[in-house]
């Protein structure tokens, strides 16, 4: 025989409704707070959906990387590196099967339209690409891989004398600065790559450099266009065009 219940009241199916509406909300709230980052400003949380917008808007508006710190001030709630990097991790991971990708660099964060996609925005500006010589591009080997150097240190090592035109163009692209001296008879210039130069590579950090014996095999070709001998990111934004010869 069933188990007999009495019927519930009004009041009792009224609080019975508020009780799982409750429950149900605290499961939404729990789903949500997935994808959001809490901040303990305010004890309230971040709507990361409207700010990863800001965060893109800010970077494909950018002609240039934007580092970490900066990025921060979009925010109207404190937010650590942390969690700031996470936010732009996610906003990657949202780009992924698109042809435009955000990336890191040695200054900072910046969207690049991907590899694959350059033999189609040639149509647009068919410009042939700067060409170095092989003289430029041993040059600056030398000093990526053994700074800070002098100028003497490079004759050295190439067995060979360096212009002055050869370290003037690396110079005015951007990639090469003076450092410092070296404490020695004329107090040689010590040169040493910039972090310009880490960015037109898309790279973050000297270590993610290719080896030197990449470097050689490149170099052995008798003519090598940049970005084959070292590789320079498609940006979103017009490249610099130069022509650098010995």
């Amino acid at each position: 025989m069933s188990e007999q219940t009495e019927p519930l009241t009004p009041s009792e199916i009224v609080s019975s409704a508020k009780s799982a509406e409750g429950k149900l909300g605290e499961l939404g709230a729990e789903h949500e707070g997935a994808n959001d980052i809490r901040i303990d400003l305010f004890d309230g949380k971040m709507d990361t959906r409207h700010f990863k917008r800001v965060l893109e808007t800010a970077l494909l508006t950018s002609a240039e990387p934007l580092p970490v710190a900066e990025l921060k001030k979009l925010s109207d709630v404190s937010l650590d590196t942390k969690q700031m990097e996470t936010l732009l991790e996610e906003l990657a991971q949202d780009w992924q099967e698109r042809g435009v990708e955000l990336t890191r660099v040695a200054t900072g964060w910046r969207f690049r339209a991907k590899p694959e996609m350059q033999q189609f925005l040639d149509r647009l500006n068919p410009q042939k690409p700067p060409r170095y010589s092989r003289a430029v591009l041993e040059t600056l080997a030398i000093i990526a891989y053994h700074q800070p150097v002098t100028r003497g240190d490079i004759e050295e090592i190439r067995g060979v004398a360096v212009s002055s035109q050869i370290l003037k163009t690396l110079e005015t692209r951007g990639w090469i600065e003076v450092v410092g001296t070296r404490d020695a008879p004329g107090k040689p210039e010590l040169f040493a790559t910039t972090k310009q130069l880490l960015d037109d590579l898309n790279l973050r950090a000297l270590q993610e450099l290719p080896s030197l014996q990449e470097i050689g095999n490149l170099l052995e070709q008798d003519s090598i266009e940049p970005q084959t001998a070292l590789p320079q990111p498609v940006v979103l934004k017009p490249p610099v065009t130069e022509t650098a010869t010995e």
